[in-house]
């Protein structure tokens, strides 16, 4: 009882040691956190830095933990502790160290993010090389943070001997796993290796306009496994990588946006053309929507009662020459009520003269 007595003070006293070394690291490490990012605070008020604002956007959450876990790490071998319970702790502080850093590093890689999208900005006029650059973008960013995550959960896992047993011994079964794994795996794979060809041979970009299975819309996200597109009535439509390497699609912005665009209208065939392609020529030029490149108009066919007349105009992009064919289309149908209000589409009957009309009457009669 009197050894036990002893034994308590000294327990008590390694407990309270070993509390005081980890409480005082972490209260060290919070410290240098609130220091570095004060300064950088300061930093910001006095010059307008998007390396600042983004560091300290990204990385004072995870910082908060991984500053004072790092501390902690260099004070461990001061706590009093036998071998065994001193090996626990210094476990624990090891994965969480680990985790937390991984952490820091996935917010790194959201800082150059930052960077590259500051100098190359999307809304460009002419945007087709910052597209090509944000889609192998977007693509090494979700591979670089897989390979972070990955690695950290692998280097926690490996600090325990019996998850290091149990890798020792799968391995000695790979040839059959590598198997199974392999015909579970297929599908994925292809998606993976379908996700670095698009970004890097590029069909496809970020931004890119798209007709995909009768659906217009903008390449939105491309991810390891799918694309999405926005479609122009919002909504969305995903399709895996696989489809963009099998199957046919359009890119209307391929090489460049712009487009050229038809609008057709129908009339008798007593229409003065040249009056009408003077008119589209007109209309063109004070579109908005033009960019003064093609402005044409041809008789494209002649139908039974009516003549096709196609104005073939051009824009800079797809969303622009949907609003000049509207505008063209409504604007010629104006001017032909207006100024040729004869030659909007009519059929034709013919009767029979009076006196044959007459005579047959006649006939009829009893």
């Amino acid at each position: 009882m009197s050894d036990l007595g002893l034994d308590l003070p000294y327990q008590l006293s390694i407990a309270l040691e070993t509390a005081g070394v980890v409480l005082g690291g972490l209260a060290v490490g919070l410290l240098l956190k609130w220091l570095v990012f004060a300064l950088l605070r300061v930093h910001s008020r006095h010059t307008e830095s998007l390396v600042t604002a983004s560091v300290a956007r990204w990385l004072s959450q995870p910082s908060t933990y991984f500053l004072p876990v790092l501390v902690l790490s260099f004070m461990l071998p001061l706590a009093p502790l036998a071998p065994k319970p001193f090996e626990v702790l210094r476990r624990i502080t090891e994965a969480a160290l680990i985790s937390t850093f991984a952490w820091c590093l996935v917010r790194v890689v959201n800082v150059a993010e930052d960077l590259i999208r500051q100098h190359y900005q999307l809304t460009e006029a002419d945007n087709l090389r910052v597209r090509k650059l944000y889609t192998q973008l977007q693509f090494v960013r979700k591979f670089v943070v897989s390979l972070i995550i990955f690695l950290a959960g692998a280097l926690i896992l490996m600090g325990f001997a019996t998850v290091r047993k149990i890798g020792t011994g799968l391995l000695t079964s790979a040839g059959i796993v590598s198997v199974i794994v392999g015909f579970a795996a297929q599908r994925s794979i292809s998606n993976l290796l379908a996700g670095f060809q698009l970004a890097f041979t590029q069909p496809i970009r970020i931004d890119d306009v798209l007709v995909v299975e009768g659906e217009w819309g903008r390449v939105e996200e491309i991810t390891f496994t799918y694309v999405v597109l926005r479609l122009w009535d919002e909504r969305r439509l995903v399709l895996p990588l696989n489809y963009f390497i099998e199957k046919p699609f359009q890119n209307w912005t391929r090489t460049t946006s712009q487009l050229l665009g038809t609008a057709l209208i129908y009339t008798d065939y007593t229409i003065p053309v040249d009056a009408v392609r003077q008119e589209l020529q007109r209309i063109a030029e004070a579109s908005k929507y033009w960019d003064k490149r093609v402005c044409v108009l041809h008789v494209t066919d002649s139908k039974e009662r009516t003549l096709e007349l196609r104005a073939l105009v051009s824009a800079a992009n797809s969303g622009n020459l949907w609003e000049l064919r509207c505008e063209v289309r409504e604007k010629l149908v104006a001017f032909v009520q207006q100024h040729y209000p004869e030659c909007l589409p009519k059929t034709r009957t013919e009767s029979a003269p009076e006196a044959a009309t007459s005579s047959l009457a006649g006939a009829l009669e009893p």
